[in-house]
Parts: C-alpha cells; sequence; structure tokens
C-alpha cells in the first residue's frame, strides 16, 4: 500500500468482535489500520488491551457540536460522529487518503458474471480507488454491498451515484456527515444537489452481518427507532427528492426512496448544444 493511505475502522461496544480487522488482512490488506473509538464506549479500556496504539479515541460530545446532528436528542450512539473525526485526525496524522469501514465485515471481492470472487489483493483495490480519486474532483467512491446487486449481474451497471457503508476519502477533500441516523444517505443525496460525486463501483463489493443481529454498534439505536426513523432523516434533509415507502417482498418494511430527477443536478448531452 501507499504510505499515505490507510484503514479507519470505527467501532463500538464490540472490542473483542473486530471482524473487519481480521478479514481484511485475510483478504490481503498490508497498510496502516487504526481502529476509532469515542471517549463514551464503557468497553474503551478494552479496545486499548487489545489493539494497543492502533486505537483512535476521539471525544464524543465534541465532536457533535461541530456538524448538525438533525434532531436535539441526547442519544448519540450512532457512527456519524465518527465519521466527520475521521478526516479531522487524517490532517493531523498528515494521511493524504483513507477508507472508512464499519467493524463487521466478513468478505471482499468482485461481482462478475459469473457470481461473487473472493479477492486476496485488497491492496489493489485500495490503491485503484485512491486512483479514481486522484484522477477526479469526487468527493467519496464506495464498495457495492449485497442488497445493490438484488436481480442479478448488470453489466450496463458499472458506477451507481451514491455511496454507502464504506468511504474512499481525501483529506484535502473534506465534507461533513450530517444526520445523527441515516448520514450517509443524508450526505450523499444533500451534497449531491450541490455537485458533489459520490459513487459506488459495483463490480466490487464488501459484505457484512445483518443490521440488527449483532450486539454494539448501532444495534440498540435501529431497534430503539426502527427503520421508519432512520429513513425519515432522510426526508428531512431532502424533501424535494426523497420519501418513505415500503420495500421487500415476503418480509415489508419502510425504506427511504430517492427520485434522483430531482435530487442532482443532470448532465444534458452534448449533441444538444446550440
Amino acid at each position: 500500500m501507499e504510505n499515505d493511505f490507510c484503514v479507519f475502522i470505527l467501532s463500538h461496544g464490540r472490542p473483542r468482535n473486530v471482524k473487519t480487522y481480521e478479514t481484511i488482512l485475510k483478504h490481503g490488506y498490508t497498510g496502516d489500520v487504526f481502529i476509532v473509538v469515542d471517549d463514551e464506549d464503557d468497553k474503551l479500556n478494552e479496545y486499548v488491551e487489545l489493539f494497543g496504539n492502533k486505537v483512535l479515541i476521539f471525544n464524543k460530545k465534541e465532536i457533535s457540536q461541530t456538524f448538525d446532528e438533525g434532531d436535539n436528542f441526547e442519544n448519540r450512539k450512532t457512527i456519524v460522529y465518527a465519521r466527520n473525526f475521521c478526516f479531522l485526525i487524517a490532517e493531523k496524522l498528515k494521511i493524504k487518503y483513507f477508507i472508512q469501514l464499519d467493524d463487521d465485515y466478513y468478505w471482499f471481492g468482485y461481482r462478475t458474471p459469473n457470481g461473487a470472487k473472493s479477492t486476496r489483493k485488497l491492496d489493489n483495490i485500495f490503491n485503484s480507488l485512491v486512483l479514481f480519486l486522484k484522477s477526479t474532483n469526487i468527493s467519496s467512491v464506495a464498495f457495492s454491498q449485497g442488497g445493490d446487486h438484488i436481480g442479478g449481474y448488470d453489466e450496463n451497471k458499472k458506477i451507481t451515484r451514491k455511496a454507502m457503508n464504506s468511504f474512499v476519502c481525501a483529506t484535502d477533500r473534506k465534507f461533513q456527515f450530517v444526520g445523527r441516523i441515516n448520514e450517509d444517505v443524508n450526505t450523499y443525496v444533500r451534497l449531491g444537489g450541490l455537485g458533489y460525486l459520490f459513487f459506488t463501483i459495483m463490480n466490487i463489493q464488501l459484505d457484512q452481518k445483518d443490521s440488527q443481529s449483532n450486539d454494539g454498534g448501532m444495534t440498540d439505536t435501529y431497534l430503539d427507532t426502527g427503520t421508519y426513523v432512520k429513513s425519515f432523516y432522510s426526508v428531512l434533509y431532502n424533501p424535494s427528492c426523497v420519501k418513505v415507502k415500503t420495500m421487500g417482498i415476503h418480509k415489508r418494511r419502510l425504506h427511504h426512496s430517492i427520485n434522483w430527477d430531482n435530487a442532482v443536478p443532470c448532465i444534458i448531452d452534448s449533441k444538444y448544444k446550440k
């Protein structure tokens, strides 16, 4: 890996189950790794015992005062605080590029017409994503997730205009995540309307444990509020283009839905130039 890149694994409440750490090593990553933990985590000492100087601790309340949480609640058991801290600590550590990862990934690989294929060369993928950032003016790029491939492989769908869950970022292109919950959707839609570019590369993928099935992290918050409240944060930030509707087949649930015609500036084909 390039020495100006690192992995930030964002974790809370499960120091003995930071699955992503062993997963990226198993899949061939050789660069720097840091575990980002907040000072309100009652298992903070265990993180330090297990990971030593790889642990980066931040003041959660202090970070909360630097961006819009979207509500006046006191519950700060969400990931948005760690996401915004990463830009600050990367600048302090003189890291030019980084990727934010959740702590519960168990697989990285490729999507092909013949199905999914695991990788053992994660360095190459990370370097390619950094090169993509360097050669463009985009704000962030992400791996696809399993849900992005429902319906099968689509050879015409190489890239989508969103970024969720994993974020490859450049320290000198700082942006702020907003909203206590659903911060990824809130941010890529809100900033997308201002011309910021967020992309997902469809032929690379990561997999993680199902939401609300893993103790710690944001599970308690999701169980307390449900998907309706989670999705409605994005409606609050982007009422002209986001709504809440049901999704699924057998087990239907409420989820956000984006009208992209209303969400972001559209590029007109040059053939229409007068």
